[in-house]
C-alpha cells in the first residue's frame, strides 16, 4: 500500500477527484449542515482545501517537480488561493449561494498552507518506509 502511495499519479488523481467535488459541493444551492458552532464553515473550508493542499503538494514533490520546500509550500499555497477565488466566483452564480466571502477565500488559502505542511510529514512517512522495504 505504501508502494502506491508514493507513486505521483494517485496524488495528482486524488486532487482531480478534489476539485470535481468541491465543484459539485459548491453547486449545491445553500447548503445547511445541522449543529456546529459560528465560523465552522471556515473550519470546514480550510481543512477541505488542507486535504486538496497536500494531495497537490505531494503529487509536485514525489515526481520531483519541486524539489525546495519554500517553492512547494508557495505553489501549494497558489493553487488553493486561486482555486478558493474560483470557488468564490463560482457560488455567486449559483441560486442560493452568496459566495464572494473574502473570510472563506482567506481559509481556503490557511488550508493550503497548513496542507502543505502536513504533506511533508505524509512525505517523509512515505518515502522513508519505501526506502526501507526495498533495502
Amino acid at each position: 500500500m505504501r508502494a502506491l502511495l508514493s507513486q505521483p499519479v494517485v496524488w495528482r488523481l486524488a486532487v482531480i477527484v478534489w476539485g470535481v467535488v468541491l465543484y459539485l459541493l459548491s453547486a449545491q444551492p445553500g447548503i445547511a449542515l445541522p449543529g456546529g458552532f459560528p465560523g465552522i464553515d471556515k473550519v470546514e473550508h480550510a481543512t477541505y482545501f488542507a486535504l486538496g493542499g497536500m494531495c497537490f503538494l505531494l503529487g509536485l514533490r514525489l515526481a520531483g517537480l519541486a524539489q525546495g520546500r519554500t517553492m512547494a509550500i508557495v505553489l501549494t499555497i497558489l493553487l488553493c488561493s486561486l482555486v478558493g477565488v474560483l470557488d468564490e466566483w463560482h457560488q455567486l452564480h449559483v441560486p442560493g449561494r452568496s459566495g464572494g466571502d473574502v473570510w472563506d477565500w482567506l481559509a481556503d488559502t490557511l488550508g493550503g498552507f497548513l496542507g502543505a505542511h502536513a504533506a511533508f510529514w505524509v512525505e517523509k512517512r512515505i518515502t522513508s518506509t519505501t526506502r526501507s522495504a526495498r533495502q
